[in-house]
């Protein structure tokens, strides 16, 4: 059966978990059929010869919640489907098998798996830069890997825990300053609805799952992170988010 669409499924608030999709897709050189995950999505399904690839981004160790709900909503109908999650250098933990299977529960046949680097997207510095020239070379020779071995492919099997480790949330979240003039840009790029576009000075701390979209895009730059939250993350990531990372890859055929 011969691979005719590459679906791309993915949630990327600040654009470093886009990159790392489309740069995996070129390895493909298949029409693509792309999901943004940051809105909100009806019911589809996967057809015969369609290859789903989910693309997410790594927060504390997981993937977003709002995003695997959505994810949901993507039958596959036993179609084979590709798992990359996006992390910014410091560990990946149970993200990548935990979007394994949320797509195996969707239905889905995962025969690879991926764990990318991007640019840190609340301490910039971690990971500038990245996905850099050689990320985006390594993606697109992992996307040209499965394009030229689907039909070889079989289940893979991934790194991580069951049950997920589950870090304890921040009760630290974006706000406004002075200079906020309500415009309303925060509220209206918002994935999980969390900032009013009435008073879009603070956040719903029970929505808000620091994806730092707000912050990007903000045209005044008058959002960001308490002071005392800035401190302690980047001293974290400074001892366990060094280095350069490598992208890990998984893929598995039938002998």
């Amino acid at each position: 059966m011969n691979m005719k669409t590459l679906m791309i499924a993915h949630f990327s608030p600040t654009g470093g978990t886009k990159r790392v999709a489309h740069a995996i897709a070129r390895g493909f050189d298949l029409p693509v059929k792309e999901v943004d995950l940051t809105a909100e999505l009806s019911a589809m399904q996967a057809n015969e010869g369609d290859l789903l690839m989910a693309v997410l981004p790594v927060y504390a160790g997981r993937v977003p919640g709002i995003a695997l709900e959505r994810l949901s909503k993507i039958r596959g109908n036993g179609q084979k489907a590709v798992a990359v999650v996006v992390y910014g250098n410091r560990e990946f933990d149970d993200a990548l098998l935990e979007t394994k299977d949320a797509l195996e529960a969707n239905g889905f046949c995962v025969v690879a798996a991926a764990a990318f680097i991007a640019e840190h997207s609340i301490v910039r510095s971690v990971a500038a830069g990245r996905p850099d020239q050689e990320d985006e070379k390594l993606a697109m020779e992992f996307g040209r890997k499965v394009a030229e071995k689907w039909e070889t492919l079989k289940q893979v099997e991934v790194p991580g825990n069951r049950p997920y480790v589950r870090h304890p949330p921040t009760p630290f979240h974006p706000s406004a300053n002075d200079l906020c003039v309500k415009c309303g840009a925060c509220a209206e790029r918002c994935p999980t609805g969390a900032i009013s576009a009435q008073e879009p000075g603070a956040c719903n701390g029970d929505l808000c799952i620091n994806c730092l979209r707000c912050v990007e895009g903000c045209p005044l730059k008058c959002r960001s992170m308490p002071e005392t939250f800035m401190a302690w993350i980047t001293d974290m990531l400074g001892k366990n988010a060094a280095g350069y990372k490598k992208p890990a890859i998984f893929l598995s055929e039938i002998k």
